[in-house]
C-alpha cells in the first residue's frame, strides 16, 4: 500500500532530523523529501514543533521495541538488565548512528515545549524499566540503582557519539555489573559474574 502523507512526513523527518539535527532542518526540506504540500504538514502536525514531537515519539517506540526485544531473550533479571547495554552496543556500531535523538532535539528547545515533553516521556520509560529490573534483581535501594544505571546509559550514548566508540556501551555494561554486585548482595555475585561473560560482540 502507498504510504500515507503522515507516514511520508515522518519518514522524511526521521531521516533528516536524525542525520542533520532538528534545528538545522526546516519544514521546507521535510515536505520536499516527503512529496507533500506545506498545508498538509500543518494540517496533520500543526507545525514543526508537532512534527518534531511525532518524530521523537516514533524514536521512542522503535527504541522501546529494540530494548524490550533484547531484554526478552533472558529469563533472569540480571541478564535482562545487562541486555539493555548490549542493545546499545549493537546500535552504536551502526554506520547511521548519530547519537541520542532526544539529546539532539532538546539541546535548544524551550522549557515546557512539546519536544521536551516527548523527551521526558522517553526518559521516564527508560527509568521505569531500570527501576523494575532493579526490583527484580533484589537491589536494596532499587530507585538509587536505577538512577545510577540510567546515568551509565546516558553516558554511554554520549561517549559513543563524541568519541566514535561503540565499545562505550560495554564499558557502561561492566560498570553496571559492578553496581549490581554492590546493590544485590553477595548471594547474587556468582549470577552476576556469569551474566557478565555473556555479552554480545559487535
Amino acid at each position: 500500500m502507498k504510504p500515507t502523507a503522515r507516514e511520508r512526513l515522518l519518514a522524511a523527518a526521521n531521516e533528516l532530523f536524525y542525520a542533520e539535527g532538528v534545528q538545522s532542518v526546516g519544514v521546507d526540506r521535510v515536505i520536499e523529501r516527503a512529496g507533500v504540500a506545506k498545508a498538509t504538514l500543518y494540517n496533520i502536525f500543526g507545525g514543526k514543533e508537532g512534527l518534531v514531537r511525532a518524530y521523537l515519539q516514533a524514536q521512542h517506540a522503535s527504541t522501546a521495541d529494540r530494548i524490550t526485544t533484547a531484554v526478552a531473550q533472558f529469563d533472569d533479571p540480571i541478564g535482562r538488565l545487562l541486555a539493555i547495554f548490549d542493545s546499545q552496543g549493537i546500535l552504536f556500531a551502526q554506520p547511521e548512528f548519530h547519537g541520542c535523538a532526544f539529546v539532539s532535539a532538546t539541546a535548544e528547545t524551550r522549557r515546557g515545549s512539546l519536544v521536551e515533553q516527548a523527551a521526558d516521556d522517553y526518559r521516564a520509560w527508560v527509568r521505569s524499566l531500570f527501576t523494575a529490573l532493579a526490583y527484580q534483581v533484589g537491589a536494596q535501594e532499587p530507585e538509587v540503582l536505577a538512577a545510577q544505571l540510567h546515568l551509565l546509559y546516558d553516558g554511554a550514548a554520549l561517549c559513543a557519539r563524541m568519541d566514535y566508540d561503540a565499545s562505550a556501551a560495554f564499558t557502561a555494561r561492566d560498570a553496571a555489573a559492578l553496581l549490581l554486585n554492590c546493590a544485590a548482595g553477595e548471594s547474587r555475585h556468582a549470577e552476576i559474574g556469569a551474566a557478565v561473560t555473556k555479552r554480545v560482540d559487535i
